[in-house]
């Protein structure tokens, strides 16, 4: 945890940005949330309340818990500014979009603070999830540092969900003394407090303890320039109960009095619920201007001069909002030209706007969203459309911003989903249909989404040849045609995803081909901004043309997705990818490669907490089917288990076929032919057939009418079997045994040989025919050869299952005395194959990792590799160490050893 351990001179630096530039929604950090918010010139420091907080740095946890508007966050916020070394400071509003944005933020706000995080730290990608693995690591490195962090987490009365609190307690738990974690919060938090309390590592500042007394609400009164008698000020805190927001919206209302002791007395008599009054009192002292401008903004969390102007007709915002700040009116500087409203002055604005403008809010909105759409994020703009109503604009800004993939990466599915619910019928742009079939086929919706893809084609052909406005696409003509084009390369996404769906590899090569010409016609940056777009279609493209056998072509595209640079955005698309490519070496009897692909596919989406749900599932059938192989039957029953309870959005007809072959793998190896055979033909529906899917298919068949006593059923089945596919050539020959016929057998065995692109899976299979052959014809020494053999190609892959399969004959073969001095001892199910095989590679090689061995196995030096790169020794440094990591290994000709026996070089 070297990178923890960073100089003073380093953390009390400018702060420069060293984590992931975005937010698990992919927005850039807002870097509002990590200000230590600055104090009024009318603050009044008490001492009293700072030598209580000191405790803070002798206890793990402290919690300054009060009403709104008691003087939390300005009191803690005067103590942290006051701290020798900087305090990481996080205001949790984001708690409500999930524990996976809480952590990116509370990430971030430690690094903002300079406190040296891991390298592999890692960050969630999505706003609903963390992965444990990050908590760990995070309380580790904490718990090696010298000297505690202080995190002060703000507005902590916004965590209300236990998962966070639990994930909280755990790290505050495991950093041990590196820890001292500050809650500032409106209402009890979510802890186990007692146990702190018991234990006395709890420091509690609570709200009696924040209320003014009278000697320091004279002092505050003075400050805003109230000069008052005791028995006043006393008064005052009496009907105020000490409330520290009360006394200072009364003191600024006061003041503009001309007997500011007659209208404290006035106050005094009033019932009126203080917070309303006061804050009733601070509007009506705006001039009409003022008080519309402030109503106005009260619909926007955060503004700026420019988006206040857009919201009220008005040029001069710049200037009252700098004036508003500077007469402590309750809007709060953030920063540059950033502000926001306190947030219960805020909440009663917006209750007088409904009052004062009713319908006004829409439009509003409306006017934030259309400003938002140049000026700000698209998460905003979307936000303030869809709450405007404008459903033609908001569908709109997603298509023309080239985000309608964001509907397929796991991460903001449940928010776009929930936020364009309420768009109606009326909403009949391209976008808006785009919108709904990417809605629909993320649900399994065929028919339902291609309806509504073909709608968005036959308007956007029509905007083609004539005036594009009719389209309502872009609203500027200047911007019609990138517009355009960015909503037909998100058809050509949604074409190439319902090719995918549909098992129409034709279909999804014509998208793959206009996406390719599209791609020129929009604006560079927006590609980038959106590479899960191009990731997606890729991954689309490649597993259509999986489906259709061409494996050599599925390679390539899908290998270009599972090498594409790493990001949350685009793990979804290459764990799909890896799983894929899992399957086809599955399918040309490579295990022990399909268990890594699998493996690697599934550690993409761990690394980024999204949900095993979000996945396309492809790698965990992977796995079931090597486990069945394996004669793990548990494994493989719990897997396939799993699959089924998580239904992948991606659900074509590739993964139902895998499905149904593993499912009816499994029943054959418990013995059930009859089951095999009722679920080894699903009825899955395909524009055009599968060559391998058949031949799986009657694999499994095959298999079934051997075990009841039909081998020429068997091999008629097998005949049938379009092209020559080695695993059913070997099943054949297998079949042509059993019935009598072993010269065919060698034929059919011969061609297998001579062809030699097989893995072990076929070449173990095809070695026991032969060995059941020479045994049938007698040749007894022949057949134990192969046998031992068999079980020393087998050994590496943990290939059980052809063993067990093999008949009756092979018994006296697999005997212990038989086995003694061979291959054979890890045989029985649950002994390792090999005691000293290498162990599995942990996650899949990037494609800088690959270029950078590929070096290093020609003893290139550091140096050499960064010069032959264009990139820094550093930077070499780094992919080495993460290649070792994920290599299992420590040095350099260990890594080359073992990138070799993997078949990685």
């Amino acid at each position: 945890m070297a990178g923890l351990e960073e100089s003073d001179a380093q953390r009390t630096g400018p702060y420069v940005p060293a984590g992931p530039y975005a937010d698990p929604q992919g927005d850039p950090f807002l870097r509002t949330r990590f200000v230590v918010p600055a104090r009024p010139v009318t603050f009044l420091r008490r001492e009293r309340l700072v030598g209580h907080l000191d405790g803070a740095l002798e206890t793990p946890l402290t919690m300054v818990n009060g009403a709104a508007g008691a003087g939390k966050t300005l009191l803690v916020a005067d103590w942290a500014s006051a701290r020798e070394h900087p305090v990481a400071w996080l205001t949790t509003d984001a708690a409500g979009q999930g524990p996976g944005m809480l952590w990116a933020y509370l990430l971030e706000a430690l690094r903002a603070a300079g406190t040296g995080l891991p390298a592999d730290i890692g960050c969630p990608a999505d706003a609903s999830r963390v992965p444990a693995a990050l908590l760990a690591r995070l309380a580790a490195g904490l718990s090696t540092r010298d000297r505690p962090v202080i995190v002060v987490l703000d507005e902590y009365d916004r965590v209300v969900d236990p998962e966070i609190a639990e994930q909280l307690e755990f790290v505050l738990h495991h950093a041990g003394g590196g820890l001292r974690l500050i809650l500032v919060t409106r209402t009890e938090p979510l802890l186990p407090l007692h146990r702190y309390r018991a234990a006395g590592e709890l420091t509690e500042i609570r709200g009696a303890e924040l209320a003014f007394t009278g000697e320091e609400a004279a002092e505050l009164l003075e400050l805003h320039g109230l000069r008052l008698p005791a028995h006043a000020a006393q008064g005052l805190v009496k009907r105020t109960r000490g409330w520290a927001a009360g006394l200072r919206l009364c003191a600024l209302a006061a003041r503009e009095s001309p007997d500011p002791e007659s209208y404290l007395k006035k106050f005094e008599a009033d019932r009126t619920a203080v917070a309303d009054f006061l804050l009733a009192e601070v509007l009506r002292r705006q001039p009409p201007e003022t008080q519309d401008l402030l109503l106005r903004v009260s619909v926007l969390d955060r503004f700026r001069p420019g988006l206040v102007n857009a919201l009220t007709g008005r040029t001069d915002a710049e200037s009252i909002l700098a004036g508003l700040h500077r007469e402590n009116a309750f809007v709060e500087h953030l920063e540059r030209d950033w502000y926001r409203l306190h947030p219960l002055f805020a909440e009663i604005l917006r209750a007088h706007l409904r009052m004062r403008s009713p319908g006004l809010e829409p439009e509003l909105h409306r006017r934030a969203a259309h400003w938002l759409r140049g000026s700000g994020s698209l998460a905003a703009t979307l936000n303030h459309g869809a709450a405007a109503g404008d459903w033609e604009f908001t569908a709109g800004a997603l298509v023309d911003d080239l985000a309608i993939g964001w509907l397929f990466t796991g991460l903001r599915v449940d928010a776009l989903a929930e936020l364009f619910a309420g768009m109606g019928p009326e909403a009949a742009s391209p976008a808006a249909h785009l919108v709904r079939a990417a809605r629909e086929l993320s649900l399994h919706e065929l028919e339902r989404g291609q309806a509504h893809l073909r709608h968005a084609e036959r308007t956007l052909d029509a905007a083609g040849r004539g005036p594009l406005e009719h389209a309502h696409v872009g609203d500027d003509p200047v911007e019609a045609q990138p517009a355009l084009a960015a909503a037909r390369l998100s058809c050509a996404l949604l074409e190439a995803l319902a090719a995918r769906l549909t098992g129409a590899p034709a279909r999804a090569e014509l998208a793959a081909e206009a996406a390719d010409t599209l791609r020129h016609e929009v604006p560079a940056q927006l590609l980038e901004k959106h590479p899960e777009l191009t990731a997606q279609l890729l991954a689309h493209l490649g597993s259509a043309r999986l489906w259709a056998g061409r494996f050599e072509e599925a390679c390539a595209a899908l290998s270009s997705v599972a090498g594409s640079g790493a990001g949350a955005a685009t793990a979804l698309a290459r764990e799909d990818a890896l799983g894929r490519l899992a399957l086809i070496d599955y399918l040309d009897g490579w295990p022990g490669r399909a268990e890594r692909r699998a493996r690697a596919a599934t550690a993409e989406t761990e690394r980024y907490g999204l949900p095993q749900s979000s996945g396309s599932g492809m790698a965990r059938l992977v796995l079931a089917a090597v486990a069945v192989d394996r004669d793990d039957l548990a494994r493989a029953r719990t897997l396939l288990d799993e699959t089924a309870e998580s239904p992948s959005a991606w659900c074509d007809p590739v993964m139902e076929s895998v499905r149904a072959i593993a499912a009816a793998r499994l029943h054959l190896a418990r013995g059930d032919s009859r089951a095999a055979l009722a679920v080894a033909e699903p009825a899955v529906s395909a524009a055009v057939p599968s060559p391998w899917a058949e031949g799986q298919t009657a694999l499994v068949a095959s298999a079934a009418h051997l075990a009841e006593g039909r081998p020429e059923t068997a091999v008629k089945v097998l005949l049938a079997v379009p092209d020559a596919q080695p695993a059913c050539e070997v099943a054949a020959a297998r079949a042509q045994l059993a019935a009598g016929r072993p010269a065919a057998a060698i034929d059919l065995l011969d061609a297998v040989r001579r062809e030699g692109r097989s893995g072990p899976a076929v070449i173990v299979r095809a070695l026991l025919v032969r060995a059941q052959a020479a045994s049938e014809a007698g040749d007894s020494a022949a057949a134990h050869g192969l046998v031992v053999q068999a079980l020393r190609e087998a050994r590496r892959d943990g290939l059980r299952r052809p063993f067990a399969e093999a008949g009756p004959w092979i018994r006296r073969f697999l005997a212990p005395a038989s086995l003694r001095g061979t291959a054979g001892d890890w045989l029985t199910p649950g002994t390792p194959p090999s005691d000293d095989g290498p162990p599995p590679l942990v996650e899949e090689l990037s494609g800088r990792e690959r270029d950078v061995l590929r070096r290093l196995a020609l003893m290139m030096s550091t140096e050499e590799i960064a010069a032959d790169l264009y990139v820094s020794v550093n930077t070499v440094k780094t992919h080495l160490k993460s290649a070792y990591r994920k290599l299992s290994v420590n040095r350099r000709n260990e890594a080359v050893r073992r990138a070799r026996e993997l078949d990685l070089l």
